[in-house]
């Protein structure tokens, strides 16, 4: 389960930028083709959260699904499975990814 190694480097960079002070929320963007599990990610915030002495730190999580263009067709599309990257209109597979490879902490919300 990568998750937890994820939640631990989302806790390094927050920890960095709240600068002791007490966190409320943490923002994160996260891609359909990271293969990240959100159950599993919210799940391991908890456990890391509490290790990390931030108890109260909400992790809300922005899913933000996958979208390539193809060099063949020139069409821009969503891409409805991280397993087959391909142009769904034209079956080619010479494309490129928009979106979808996000991780990114976003914001924080500290007081």
């Amino acid at each position: 389960m990568h998750e937890l190694a994820l939640c631990e480097a989302i806790a390094s960079v927050v920890k960095t930028h709240a600068d002791g002070r007490h966190v409320d929320v943490v923002r994160v963007r996260v891609g359909a083709l990271r293969q990240v599990v959100p159950a599993s990610l919210s799940f391991c915030w908890t456990l890391v959260r509490d290790s990390e002495d931030m108890p109260d730190a909400e992790l809300e999580l922005e899913c933000v699904s996958a979208e390539v263009r193809c060099r063949g067709c020139g069409c821009q599309s969503e891409i409805a499975s991280a397993w087959s990257i391909w142009c769904p209109e034209c079956d080619s597979p010479d494309v490129e990814v928009v979106r979808g490879n996000e991780f990114l902490v976003t914001s924080l919300d500290v007081s």
